[in-house]
């Protein structure tokens, strides 16, 4: 016979959902998205001083909740109100933010107990929910009972109070500057929004980043003040832009003032630049509505044009110094390798790089420096320079063959990486299945690593192995295995660079899990070495599996863990991606 079957919800999926969060800034964050999407025009927030058992406040003017409301829809897990209510506000029409109906559990990753007090429609409830009562339930989240009270209030007060008490001590408290830098990007420019910290206002400048501001009297407009700020990554592309403010008030939407035609600035560039053009001298430029600006107006194209000036200025001077950074960065990480070039190769190779960190702006570090890694391989075969040879005959030629030439190069460019490329993974297959033999030994997978450190990540790209020091990490293993007694040593390979750094790799067999014993071996390893060394020495070791206990921030400084599974796949993934764009480039 037949029968239902139904999901149980877990008491302790609250306190999961609380705890999804990367700080309590950003916690406290979800609370203000909340007000956002509860038409609130003002946000209150106060934060307790550090060390005190004070409580975190957040109170809005929004609209409210019934106790209707609050046993339907707030205690509701997981509904979205936009399939309710639609993807926009009734009263300001915003874009609504809340997605997944989780937001209420936020306060939990600061707190264990929350107080909601919301008015609405002259009625004040009170919900309070205690995250340990939750913890402490045995049995669905639908039936733990929670205090509602409901009382008469003035018809015309409205909002919503969220009061967080007996704060996490596990973390410090938030901290307002982080608050304040965590919602200035979204909240800082949006008009009929604001919100205060500790009383203070959040205000534009509070965007992080390097700032720029020139002032300038236009014949028309007057006094324009505009103030650029370049974010530290890129943003949202609905946050990014200029906005033109008019007596304090924001006048239509953001944009880039032309610069979004430029073919020479990447999109990343243009995605990190947010800031506001004060030009009070425009009130008679905007229109009735204050939704835009009178295009044909002098004043405004005055300030345009002035602006589009000093934002050029702005953003090609970032981009320079970017560059510049990037491409000394890369110089000299490949410092050893260049060296080792002819002197036309060399300059040809600088070139290269520049190339690339200029087509690969602001990818992942790992990304530009493994795509820099294939070009220098290529660069090293002879058979690259026969096109390079037919390039520098035809250059004094005519037009056509010296075109041809180049196109010629750029073929040869791709195939050669591609192949290099294609080798390497050739490579991790085999070296997939010496790790899957449990009857490899530490010294084989040595053997086949140590001229090929390109597999641990680009970051080890640049170490070279060392037979000399070698011996020396053997003879002070075996010393000290010696003094422990013990029938067997690791197998340990010794690396460096061309500026003295040391990596000391450990490797374990196939079949064994690294953990702690493992971690005082290579310890001990790295202490005997340091007095005949003289310098600190990176220490990775590598096994079949690693312990849960080590994970990332319970590992020591300039030690590392990973297992070869993980190994394989990062330098596959790598490898695979690396491919992928130069097929998209026609290789």
């Amino acid at each position: 016979m037949a029968r239902e079957a139904t999901f149980g919800v877990d008491p302790r999926l609250a306190s999961i959902l609380g705890e999804n969060y990367r700080s309590t800034e950003q916690a406290i964050k979800e609370l203000i998205d909340n007000a956002w999407d509860a038409d609130a025009a003002h946000v209150w927030i106060t934060l307790p001083d550090a060390f005190t058992t004070d409580t975190i406040s957040v109170r809005d003017d929004g609209c409210g909740m019934t106790e209707s409301e609050i046993r339907t829809e707030y205690l509701k897990i997981a509904s979205d109100r936009r399939v309710r209510k639609g993807d926009r506000t009734p009263i300001h029409g915003r874009l609504v933010k809340g997605r997944k109906g989780i937001g209420k559990f936020a306060g939990f990753t600061a707190a264990d107990v929350m107080d909601i007090r919301t008015l609405r429609g002259g009625v004040c409830s009170r919900l309070q929910i205690v995250k340990r009562h939750l913890l402490e339930s045995e049995g669905d989240l639908e039936s733990v009972g929670l205090p509602l009270e409901s009382e008469a209030a003035s018809a015309d007060d409205h909002g919503t109070e969220i009061v967080l008490s007996k704060l996490n001590q596990r973390y410090s408290v938030p901290m307002p500057e982080v608050l304040k830098e965590l919602l200035a990007l979204e909240y800082s420019r949006q008009e009929g929004f604001r919100i205060l910290v500790n009383d203070e206002p959040l205000e534009f400048d509070d965007i992080p980043g390097r700032r720029f501001t020139k002032e300038a009297i236009l014949p028309n407009a007057g006094r324009v003040r505009i103030s650029v700020t370049v974010l530290d990554g890129p943003a949202a592309a609905r946050q990014t832009g200029m906005v033109t403010r008019v007596d304090g008030k924001i006048v239509g939407r953001p944009t880039m003032l032309g610069l979004e035609d430029r073919d020479d600035l990447p999109g990343a560039l243009r995605r990190r630049i947010v800031g506001e053009i004060e030009a009070d001298g425009l009130t008679e430029a905007v229109t009735p509505d204050w939704g835009g600006l009178i295009e044909n107006s002098m004043a405004y194209q005055e300030v345009v044009e002035w602006s589009r000036g000093e934002l050029s200025r702005v953003v090609d001077e970032t981009f320079s110094r970017d560059i510049a950074l990037a491409r000394g960065r890369q110089t000299q990480a490949n410092e050893r390798r260049l060296a080792k070039l002819p002197e036309n190769r060399r300059r040809f190779a600088t070139q290269q790089i520049e190339r690339i960190v200029k087509q690969f702006y602001n990818e992942p570090q790992d990304r530009v420096d493994a795509i820099v890694s294939v070009v220098l391989d290529a660069l090293e075969h002879d058979e690259y320079w026969l096109v390079c040879w037919h390039i520098s005959q035809s250059r004094s030629g005519d037009v056509v063959s010296f075109a041809e030439a180049l196109g010629d190069f750029g073929l040869l460019d791709m195939a050669v990486m591609a192949g290099q490329i294609t080798r390497r993974l050739e490579f991790l297959t085999e070296l997939d299945g010496l790790i899957a033999n449990a009857a490899t030994l530490e010294g084989t997978i040595h053997t086949a690593l140590a001229s090929n450190l390109w597999v641990f990540g680009v970051e080890y790209a640049h170490y070279a192995s060392n037979q000399t020091l070698g011996a020396v990490a053997t003879r002070c293993s075996q010393s000290v295995e010696k003094s422990r007694r013990s029938r067997t040593r690791p197998d340990l390979l010794l690396a460096q660079t061309m500026d003295e750094k040391y990596l000391l790799i450990e490797f374990k067999r196939p079949s064994e899990t690294v953990g702690r014993k493992a971690e005082a071996q290579a310890k001990e390893y790295r202490d005997d070495l340091r007095p005949i060394l003289g310098t600190l020495i990176d220490v990775l070791i590598v096994g079949g599996k690693v312990d849960a206990a080590m994970t990332d921030p319970n590992q020591q400084p300039g030690l590392k863990f990973v297992s070869y599974s993980k190994l394989i796949s990062s330098a596959r993934r790598e490898l695979d991606w690396l491919l992928e764009q130069l097929q998209k480039s026609g290789a």
